[in-house]
């Protein structure tokens, strides 16, 4: 079976988990949630009052680095979720708190450094899914396949907030919207590994797409790239 990387990077909410997984699945590759990397460092700062919305004590995640292990398991339904120090934290990290921190955490150099070395250590035998930001023009440069996918902030927003209710919580439908135009900006403008397309990824609007119409426009794109 061919084993091959695939890079999926794009804007927030845009549903790059989902798409990455059923990909994952699709192929019977390895998926990695590069964004979730980070939203367990960002938990790891909260929880050590390291890390709030106003203020990062940047010197002191640094120092702490070496003490994070992150890892993917799948559950009963053989989905893969994210482990923080041998504990699920795949529902916690998807909370408001850690999406007001997570843009700011993630634009420190030497955290990008420490998750760049750890995912490219899951892809050392190929077969990976990754998605994030910056996965095909940083982490995997010479990716395989790169896709870049986007929708309409508006789109965005409200699949954020159905994603987060159905969860039980209760947000706020304006709240969400003006975190995912922040993170547009902060993604897009930060120093470090900026949000943007590579120039040999295939881009996917998805604003009025289904999960099941993404999986019809990726196996025509595979079927494609394996026939060259």
């Amino acid at each position: 079976m061919i084993r091959l990387v695939i890079a999926v990077d794009g804007y927030s909410s845009c549903g790059k988990s989902t798409f990455a997984k059923a990909i994952a699945k699709e192929l019977n590759h390895l998926y990695i949630d590069s964004g979730a990397m980070c939203r367990a460092v960002t938990l790891y700062g909260i929880r050590n009052s390291i890390v709030d919305k106003q203020e990062i004590q940047t010197d002191k995640l640094i120092e702490v680095l070496d003490s994070i292990e992150i890892d993917f398991k799948k559950n009963d339904g053989d989905v893969y979720e994210t482990y923080l120090n041998g504990e699920n934290i795949e529902n916690e990290i998807r909370g408001v708190m850690v999406s007001e921190c997570v843009s700011n955490v993630s634009k420190i150099r030497e955290v990008r450094s420490k998750l760049v070395i750890l995912q490219r250590g899951f892809a050392r035998n190929k077969g990976v899914v990754m998605d994030g930001r910056d996965i095909g023009t940083v982490v995997f440069p010479d990716a395989d396949m790169k896709i870049f996918m986007t929708a309409k902030p508006e789109i965005r927003a409200k699949r954020r907030f159905d994603e987060l209710t159905e969860k039980g919580l209760h947000v706020d439908f304006q709240e969400i919207m003006k975190n995912i135009e922040e993170r547009d900006i902060i993604d897009s403008t930060r120093k470090e590994s900026p949000l943007r397309k590579a120039d040999d990824a295939i881009v996917l609007d998805n604003s009025y797409m289904t999960p099941d119409e993404q999986m019809i426009w990726f196996k025509n794109i595979i079927s494609k790239h394996l026939a060259k």
